[in-house]
């Protein structure tokens, strides 16, 4: 799957993994510190957003379901590596229309890791047995799972614009039903709309007060405000030189301490990526196993720039 906005507006660039277009040496990260581990449960989703970055739709199953077996090995894995992993995290697509979701999950929990679960918190959230398994898991699993819901504005048009009509409410139902039933709750919104981090989260104070939701707007793990994915923006090269031009570390930039487990439609067996955001990019992939997936990541890619060097974001908790 190729982006060709991406080559439009960034002409030259992001060609090389070890040389930027002006023939400087590229920004590599080591794994320095493995705390989350992603696993993708399949980018079907039960909407198609206007700007998804993983191109989730209700026919895209160009990553297909994963199943608890293969979480199984991957969490083997991790105490065989003996990686200081913290956190699990679940993203799609939409995580619950994944049939193996809630199982997925348990096994991640028993293990003692923090659980980080991805959400548009709509119908397939909704649905009796997952409500059922939920708090199941939440009884037997206290204050360590933690559901992010993907509330892209405060303002229900601007949602419904990105998501579709009627979404905001259709979200909102889902973030009562949560806060109702004690579940630990965050919320992930965007800030391509103009709006300054002050002024969104002043708008996501409002309506989480209005709603009496338990989430901190003005807390940036609880109230998550990703910056602009667009790869038709130009965007500098990272350069070895750029860490201390921008006063920044490699430790700092999301894949020296996470790791992402796809399986592709066809394949066999799951392989691991170096980040969340690029699961299309075969430069990203690392291999099948996480022992593969210990070496360096070169910032080839528009997003390494805009996303996480320039923008500070991560999707962990």
């Amino acid at each position: 799957m190729k982006d060709l906005s991406q080559a439009t507006a960034n002409i030259g660039k992001f060609q090389d993994s070890h040389v930027t277009a002006d023939g400087q040496d590229r920004a590599s990260v080591a794994l320095s510190n493995p705390e989350t581990l992603w696993f993708n449960t399949g980018t079907l989703c039960n909407i198609e957003c206007a700007n998804c970055y993983i191109f989730s739709s209700p026919s895209n199953d160009a990553l297909a379901y994963i199943s608890a077996d293969e979480v199984q090995i991957y969490l083997d894995q991790i105490e065989e590596r003996n990686w200081p992993v913290k956190e699990i995290g679940f993203t799609g697509g939409e995580p619950f229309m994944n049939p193996q979701m809630i199982n997925m999950t348990r096994l991640a929990l028993a293990r003692g890791y923090r659980v980080l679960i991805l959400t548009n918190a709509m119908a397939p959230m909704m649905r009796k047995t997952v409500q059922a398994g939920l708090s199941q898991l939440n009884s037997d699993f206290p204050n360590q799972m933690v559901i992010r819901v993907s509330l892209d504005h405060f303002d229900s048009d601007v949602h419904d614009a990105e998501r579709g009509a009627g979404s905001f409410a259709k979200t909102l139902l889902g973030m009562q039903w949560l806060q109702e039933n004690g579940f630990s709750m965050a919320v992930a919104g965007r800030s391509q709309w103009g709006d300054s981090d002050a002024d969104s989260r002043v708008g996501y104070a409002a309506l989480f007060t209005e709603h009496e939701f338990s989430i901190d707007a003005y807390n940036p793990g609880q109230t998550v405000l990703f910056p602009e994915m667009d790869a038709a923006v130009e965007v500098p090269e990272i350069t070895t030189a750029c860490w201390g031009i921008l006063d920044k570390s490699p430790n700092d930039v999301m894949c020296s301490s996470s790791r992402m487990v796809v399986k592709r439609k066809g394949a066999s067996s799951p392989t691991v990526l170096a980040c969340t955001l690029l699961p299309y990019s075969l430069e990203f992939e690392l291999g099948q196993t996480l022992a593969e997936a210990e070496r360096d990541v070169h910032l080839n890619h528009a997003h390494c720039a805009k996303f996480c060097v320039l923008g500070g974001a991560s999707c962990s908790a």
